[in-house]
């Protein structure tokens, strides 16, 4: 085991940089041509991967019960104005401030599961929750001239996320996760699909076609190898090591896009950060007196 819990962190490190280079692939299209045109162009390739996963494994939409499907298109589009912020964000603030921002999901999702689905949530972890939100306002600074409309859009997007993630957690768990993606990337697609009214299309240069390949591929690897992490060892050991997509960010964002955080950011970040690993280690523990409850 641990062999295997070493693997799953190098994996979960790995899959978290994957996911920082296709953000910076998107960032650096957005120079080029609009958001909705980047959703569609995107979403044809990833739904078609998807679909062919999903035909594969003979997977059949109307098999799911109603409060599934409900989920499901909740999910989808959560995860559609969750892009739409993201990419405001994404495109009008550095790599590292967003990347930073959103590590707060998971924090927001245990105080979701507290407040909606009645999920154990003790007084140290709804302190770091908290104090990890103090974080979070560091890094947009509210009040200032550094608070703009693209931290709203940031922290917007931490809500679709966290709305994602809960209605996730609410599907039955026999809900195929290939079946999941593909209504995800079709709801994203679509909605580029309408966003596109109101937006001009532009030819893409053959740099553009280049970074939107990277956007694929490593949105892709960077979902294997997060599956291969939660499978190869204990996802309480490897998660915390999905940080590694703040220092890929913040070193991609200064070699490729020449952006670099404030004093205030980094520190909001390290907050941020350490509060999100004492809450997963609080949970570790928790989960671990559960077991013993039970086998003892």
């Amino acid at each position: 085991m641990p062999n295997d819990n070493i693997r799953a962190a190098l994996y979960m490190m790995a899959g978290s940089s994957a996911f920082a280079v296709n953000d910076t692939f998107i960032k650096l299209l957005g120079r080029e041509m609009g958001m909705f045109q980047i959703f569609v162009l995107r979403g044809i390739v990833v739904s078609a991967i998807f679909g062919l996963i999903v035909w594969h494994a003979r997977v059949v939409f109307a098999d799911l019960t109603r409060a599934d499907r409900n989920f499901l298109l909740i999910r989808s589009a959560s995860e559609a104005f969750a892009a739409f912020f993201f990419f405001n964000a994404l495109f009008n603030m550095p790599l590292a401030n967003v990347t930073a921002i959103l590590q707060v999901v998971p924090l927001a999702v245990a105080l979701a599961a507290f407040l909606v689905l009645n999920e154990p949530l003790g007084w140290r972890r709804l302190t770091a929750i908290l104090i990890g939100f103090g974080g979070v306002m560091l890094i947009v600074q509210p009040g200032t001239d550094s608070f703009a409309m693209a931290s709203i859009h940031a922290l917007a997007c931490v809500v679709m996320v966290t709305l994602r993630d809960l209605s996730t957690r609410m599907m039955a768990v026999k809900v195929p996760s290939s079946l999941v993606a593909l209504t995800t990337s079709l709801g994203v697609m679509l909605f580029g699909v309408f966003g596109s009214i109101f937006e001009t299309w532009v030819m893409p240069s053959p740099r553009a076609w280049v970074w939107l390949s990277g956007t694929v591929l490593f949105a892709c690897l960077g979902y294997y190898l997060i599956i291969l992490a939660m499978r190869v060892g204990e996802i309480s050991f490897a998660a915390p090591f999905r940080y590694a997509s703040l220092v890929a960010a913040i070193l991609l964002g200064w070699f490729a896009l020449n952006e670099w955080p404030d004093n205030l950011t980094f520190i909001g970040s390290a907050i941020v950060v350490a509060t999100g690993v004492f809450a997963l280690y609080r949970e570790r523990q928790l989960q671990a007196r559960i077991r013993a409850a039970q086998t003892g």
